[in-house]
Parts: structure tokens; C-alpha cells; sequence
């Protein structure tokens, strides 16, 4: 029954829910676009790892370090959740510069 419920939404009418669903759109935008920069500099990273390079990879840790901040701070993510993708690219990065001394 939920999944009935949820299949027939109603046409907002009252002024202030059609302003409050033009809100949700751009915020949906904004927040797809944050997410999806989240995900692409954390690939980068560990594209980086991967590939062995030492120089790029804390390069991109330092860009990705200050864009999970950012998203962190405008609450699309937990604090712990970015402190924790932050870690492991760390370690990772860390773990690289290691063998190489």
C-alpha cells in the first residue's frame, strides 16, 4: 500500500508549496552536482593510487581534502562520513609514499 500511496502525488496548489517545489528542484540540482564532484575527486585519487603515482595522488588528495570539507559543511554528508573518506584516501596515499622510502 505504501508504494500506491507514494505513485499518486498531488499538484501542489497553495503559493507557498509551489514555491517550496521550485526550491527543491534547484536544491536537487545543486545537491547532484556537489555529489557528483564528491565521487569524481575521490576516483581521481584513487585512479592516482592505482596508478602509482606518488606526486599526483597527494595533489589530488590535498583538491579532494578541501571539496569533501565543503561538502561536509553544507550538510550533504555527514562530518563522519567525510572524515572517514578522508582517512582511507590518506591511508591510501600514505601506504604508497611508504614502499617507495
Amino acid at each position: 500500500m505504501a508504494t500506491s500511496s507514494k505513485a499518486k502525488k498531488k499538484t501542489v496548489r497553495i503559493a507557498s508549496g509551489l514555491k517550496r517545489v521550485r526550491q527543491d528542484v534547484k536544491l536537487n540540482a545543486a545537491n547532484t552536482a556537489l555529489r557528483s564532484k564528491f565521487r569524481t575527486v575521490i576516483k581521481n585519487v584513487q585512479k592516482a593510487v592505482l596508478a602509482g603515482d606518488k606526486a599526483k595522488a597527494s595533489d589530488l588528495f590535498k583538491t579532494a581534502e578541501q571539496v569533501i570539507d565543503s561538502v561536509a559543511d553544507k550538510g550533504l554528508f555527514h562530518k563522519n562520513k567525510a572524515a572517514r573518506h578522508k582517512s582511507r584516501l590518506c591511508a591510501k596515499v600514505k601506504a604508497l609514499a611508504a614502499p617507495a622510502a
